[in-house]
């Protein structure tokens, strides 16, 4: 069975040590779950502001034409938070997901069982974008094995911005290690993780060949189609990032 690293600690509930934080994307790419993975404790940063620019409401699948992107039409005023966002059900966004997910993956080898998983998830209403994509995630999460606790940043009432809040939140929770994504580079400092005792590492997954469908291979797309192609074999992403340790 797949099963997370670090499932002893986890299954009791004991360990924060290692912390990881990411705003809830929709139905993120496989890196994301990585960083998931390395982690004891996996902190949703919910109240941070929406941006049409992040990947908030937006994911890419492959098709015969290359990576088509899948948004959601949301509700939303300047400033609003990913929490305080709503998408716009009226309009019947997700029928046309998954229309389009049937379309371009009916063909694949798993998409049976993924299909009906992703339609009882996407099929929902939920009370903000924040709370979709956040039971999106732990839902894929645990289909593949993976073992973490998680925890919605609004819930710890901790302000500040980029690596001032992060650094909050770790001391929070008790935290000794932190799992960045490599984005961040720009503008944290090592030198002030260690001044608070947190060892600052940087999440890195390499993309890996597995099989698609259409010609060529397609990295970087939501983890929609690396389901459909691989089904939930956590344990493939695991072997393919120890080829390149």
């Amino acid at each position: 069975m797949n099963k997370s690293r670090n499932n002893i600690e986890t299954q009791s509930g004991s360990s924060n040590k290692i912390a990881a934080i990411h705003q809830p994307n929709y139905i993120p790419w496989l890196g994301y779950f990585y960083k998931i993975y390395q982690s004891d404790i996996f902190v949703f940063l919910d109240d941070a502001q929406f941006s049409n620019e992040g990947m908030h409401n937006y994911c890419y699948i492959k098709t015969p034409q290359g990576s088509f992107r899948l948004k959601i039409p949301v509700k939303q005023s300047l400033g609003n938070k990913i929490n305080e966002v709503q998408t716009r059900y009226e309009l019947k966004w997700n029928e046309k997901h998954l229309k389009t997910i049937e379309f371009n993956y009916r063909r694949a080898k798993n998409f049976r069982e993924v299909y009906y998983d992703i339609s009882e998830l996407i099929g929902k209403e939920y009370l903000s974008l924040a709370s979709m994509n956040s039971s999106i995630i732990k839902f894929i999460a645990g289909k593949l094995g993976i073992i973490t606790r998680y925890i919605n940043s609004s819930e710890l009432d901790i302000a500040g911005e980029k690596e001032e809040r992060i650094l909050k939140i770790c001391n929070k929770l008790g935290s000794e290690i932190y799992y960045s994504g490599t984005g961040a580079k720009a503008y944290q400092n090592e030198e002030n993780f260690n001044s608070h005792g947190i060892e600052l590492r940087y999440s890195v997954f390499n993309p890996f060949k597995y099989p698609q469908l259409w010609d060529g291979f397609q990295p970087n797309v939501t983890i929609i189609d690396f389901l459909m192609n691989c089904g939930y074999d956590w344990e493939r992403v695991i072997n393919s990032q120890k080829k390149n340790e």
